[in-house]
Order: C-alpha cells, then sequence, then structure tokens
C-alpha cells in the first residue's frame, strides 16, 4: 500500500488521487464561481434560517399559532416568493436566487413542488454531488449565486 492510496481514501470517494468529479454545478453548465454558480452550504443554511426566523414571528407573534402554523407560514412564502420573485427573503438577504435547469425563473408550480418537498426536510437534506437537493431535483431547479 503507498501513501497516496490512503490519502485517497481518507478524502473520500471522488477525491485524492482519483478522477475529480469536477466542481459543483459543473455538470449543468454552471459557472465554478460567483453569478450563476451553484449556492454554498452556509448561504443556503443561513438564508433558511432567517426565512424560518421571519416565518416563527408571523405564526407566533401575527396568527399566535404552535410549530405546524410556523410550518405552514413557511410553505406559503416559499412557495408564492420563489414562485413570483424567484427568491425567498432569506435568499435576497444571503445573495442567492432560484432558477430552472436553463438558468429560468422558476414559476408557481416549480414554487410549490420546492416549497412542499422542502417543508418535508428530508429532502432537502439529501444531496447529489451538484449540491442540489431532492426538492430542487424534483422541482428542476437550482439554488445559484445572484
Amino acid at each position: 500500500m503507498q501513501r497516496r492510496d490512503v490519502a485517497a481514501w481518507l478524502h473520500g470517494p471522488g477525491r485524492g488521487t482519483s478522477v475529480a468529479a469536477g466542481y459543483p454545478g459543473e455538470r449543468l453548465g454552471r459557472p465554478e464561481h460567483g453569478p450563476g454558480a451553484v449556492a454554498g452550504f452556509g448561504r443556503r443554511i443561513l438564508g433558511i434560517t432567517i426565512d424560518w426566523m421571519l416565518c416563527l414571528l408571523i405564526a407566533h407573534g401575527l396568527l399566535h399559532g404552535g410549530a405546524f402554523t410556523t410550518l405552514g407560514v413557511f410553505a406559503v412564502e416559499q412557495a408564492v416568493l420563489v414562485g413570483t420573485a424567484g427568491a425567498a427573503i432569506g435568499h435576497r438577504i444571503v445573495g442567492l436566487r432560484v432558477e430552472t435547469l436553463a438558468g429560468g425563473f422558476p414559476g408557481p408550480l416549480r414554487g410549490v413542488i420546492r416549497a412542499v418537498l422542502l417543508c418535508l426536510a428530508v429532502p432537502a437534506l439529501l444531496w447529489d454531488r451538484d449540491q442540489r437537493g431532492m426538492h430542487d431535483q424534483a422541482a428542476g431547479t437550482v439554488l445559484v449565486q445572484r
């Protein structure tokens, strides 16, 4: 066994001395950096946290509801704003937008599909190598940098 074999194993599949899979979004024709590049994990988490906190304030402060009310407000916010504006409030604040794979506007149907699956949480936690969650895969969308 050679040192490079151990290094490849430590870095995981597709890394080390093996053939690299490229950067996230390369298979989709996206740039590696800058506008149109696939959004990074940190910005995604920050954006969804901002959205969740705003929905929590609305659900508890205005509607006097619980966890399911917050989830409902979150679903409506995601469906309406992604479907009509291409980005939820948290996306806008952190400099992200949702696009179709061809780079177009997602539209209402994709916004609803994406929001419903995002609310199930599990699809959002399962990503492909282009960092697209199952909710984005099902909707035919990708979260990119503005």
